[in-house]
């Protein structure tokens, strides 16, 4: 099978399904708006990347509002040249306002887009032109996929075509429990999440605040994993707060490091106003490192209330902090809630199974 995909090369999220599937025998092209570094997919004999370099961050831009469909455009002649010396079977868009429109544009088919977060979210609703676009670019779609059955809904305000879930679970042999050394006088409470007002990173230290005071003989720290605009003003936040000898902002970790952080959490925190899919509480839930969640739809479809984690509503504070409670003062709800976790993860999110759901996809598309 040869399948062309067109996506942010950078994006985690494109590295594991670039090199998932070319684990499978699937010769791709990956088609990129953004420089890259071109050495993270070198190892695979049977990937081809180009990136057509035109634009720093195309999220960045459709972040900020920016309607620059036209200045990108220019890279569907290139576009167009690739798939024709490619040959490909199938080409597969991820994100609809972007790639999805270039995907468009190639007038290649089959053609299949997946739905990203932001692209239905947020973009149809800056205009009516905007939910215009949406809609055609889902109309041209031979088949639209969605990580979850919450963006799935929300997908479908602009089209009525049925859109198949295809989960981003997590390696459950790379993310899975394991012996990691720390003092038994300390109560870990982290988060690893992009630095950004949606992801309610200041209601997390605003919550870690009260429990804090409430545990003054009891060392709890918290441990903020992650880059983003945000930052500055909640290291602020921190200082204000007087929490700076007890909160660490670590930056960015590798992907494949984040099993050691999991391991040292007690509890892992999310606490985000909005959110499609959850990948930070199954990595953490894979772990068998119980969740504190809001209330947010993408965490709502993961967590089981109670279960496998607390579920909390969003800009909470004190009830953030009487869920973090719970676990400190019931650590055997800790550990049995963590268990149940890992089981719902291997369930449902293993990624190796969403793999084989893909390629599926992808056979059935063919045929």
């Amino acid at each position: 099978m040869k399948l062309f995909l067109l996506s942010d090369p950078n994006n985690t999220h494109t590295h594991r399904w670039v090199t998932s599937l070319a684990k499978h025998d699937v010769d791709i092209f990956l088609f990129g708006l953004n420089k890259c570094d071109l050495k993270v997919y070198e190892p695979f004999g049977n990937v081809q990347v180009y990136y057509f370099d035109y634009i720093s961050s195309l999220n960045d831009r459709l972040q900020n509002g920016s309607f620059e469909k036209v200045k990108y455009l220019s890279a569907i002649v290139e576009l167009r040249k690739k798939i024709k010396e490619f040959k490909p079977d199938i080409l597969h868009a991820h994100y609809a306002t972007s790639y999805g429109l270039l995907g468009v544009l190639s007038g290649f088919h089959p053609f299949i887009i997946s739905v990203w977060g932001s692209d239905v979210y947020c973009f149809p609703k800056r205009s009516f032109l905007h939910s215009l676009l949406l809609r055609y670019i889902f109309s041209r779609a031979d088949k639209i996929l969605s990580t979850s059955r919450v963006m799935a809904n929300e997908a479908n305000k602009y089209t009525q075509q049925r859109i198949e879930i295809t989960p981003f679970g997590v390696d459950v042999n790379l993310f899975k429990h394991k012996y990691v050394e720390k003092s038994n006088k300390e109560f870990i409470i982290g988060t690893v999440k992009t630095l950004a007002p949606i992801y309610g990173i200041d209601t997390l230290i605003k919550a870690f605040k009260i429990v804090h005071e409430q545990n003054k003989p009891k060392l709890t720290k918290l441990i903020i994993i992650g880059e983003g605009e945000q930052e500055l003003e909640l290291k602020k936040l921190v200082l204000m707060l007087e929490l700076d000898d007890v909160v660490s902002f670590l930056g960015r970790i590798n992907n494949s490091d984040l099993p050691d952080y999991y391991n040292y959490f007690d509890v892992s925190v999310s606490l985000s106003n909005s959110e499609s899919f959850g990948v930070v509480a199954v990595e953490s839930m894979a772990c068998e490192c119980p969740v504190v969640v809001s209330d947010a739809e993408g965490f709502t479809e993961i967590v089981e209330n109670m279960n496998t984690g607390i579920v909390v509503p969003k800009r909470s504070p004190q009830l953030a902090a009487d869920a973090i409670q719970y676990f400190i003062d019931n650590p055997h709800a800790r550990a049995k809630q963590g268990k149940a976790g890992r089981e719902r993860v291997c369930e449902l999110y293993d990624w190796s199974e969403n793999v084989r759901s893909m390629l599926g996809i992808y056979c059935g598309i063919l045929k």
